[in-house]
């Protein structure tokens, strides 16, 4: 079976509401017609590159790229793992956990987006936590960054909730304009004392290996 070479396809995380998983190829285009439909408003532009610009079937085409770029570049120690957002299984949306020399630095970054219509219902937050468990509870990291620009105010909004602190900012240009990034920062102590929601984790331990941590989960 696939999943005995590539156990992450065996990954589950889930949330009272939410699965975290990788998806099928099937609802990889479900993934990348979301995406197509839209991500934010059009008066905004709330990531550093700014992919969701591209006409629709471009932006589409560009989710399945990254999808597929992100299992074949892979390596234990600099990889980016992109999970689809299923609710009531539909497909909602992408959360991203990422880490350069995690074995080492036990650190970890996020990045997420929802398609348009589910915006507003707190799915932001449980996805988030969903990854937070997976990266502090089961591959036992230190910390983990995010960010988000000024006008980021959900996204900024999820972070206060789950615990990080302000860690600096800086002055990009996206879109022809001058932004800023605010960096963001969770301790393990931070998550722990935030940690609000329920969430599962299955099918981790033969992954380690692929998340440099080879037996036990630490």
């Amino acid at each position: 079976m696939l999943t005995d070479h590539w156990p992450l396809l065996g990954l589950r995380l889930n949330t009272p509401r939410l699965e975290l998983r990788l998806p099928t190829e099937d609802e990889l285009a479900e993934l990348a017609d979301l995406a197509a439909e839209g991500v934010h408003e059009s008066d905004r532009m709330p990531f550093v590159v700014p992919w969701t610009d591209a006409p629709p079937a471009d932006r589409a085409r560009s989710v399945v790229q990254h999808h597929w770029r992100g299992r074949g570049n892979w390596v234990p120690d600099d990889w980016s793992l992109g999970l689809a957002v299923f609710q009531e299984g539909r497909v909602i949306g992408l959360q991203d956990i990422a880490a350069k020399d995690f074995a080492v630095l036990r650190e970890t970054a996020t990045g997420s987006w929802l398609g348009l219509r589910h915006h507003g219902r707190g799915f932001g937050t449980e996805m988030r936590a969903a990854v937070l468990e997976l990266a502090f509870s089961g591959l036992g990291a230190e910390e983990s960054t995010s960010a988000a620009f000024s006008d980021s105010h959900a996204s900024r909004g999820v972070s206060r909730k789950l615990g990080y602190r302000a860690d600096g900012c800086k002055r990009l240009v996206v879109r022809g304009e001058k932004v800023t990034e605010h960096r963001l920062r969770l301790s393990r102590e931070d998550w722990r004392a935030h940690r609000r929601t329920a969430v599962s984790v299955t099918g981790l331990e033969p992954c380690l290996p692929l998340f440099g941590l080879p037996g036990a989960r630490r």
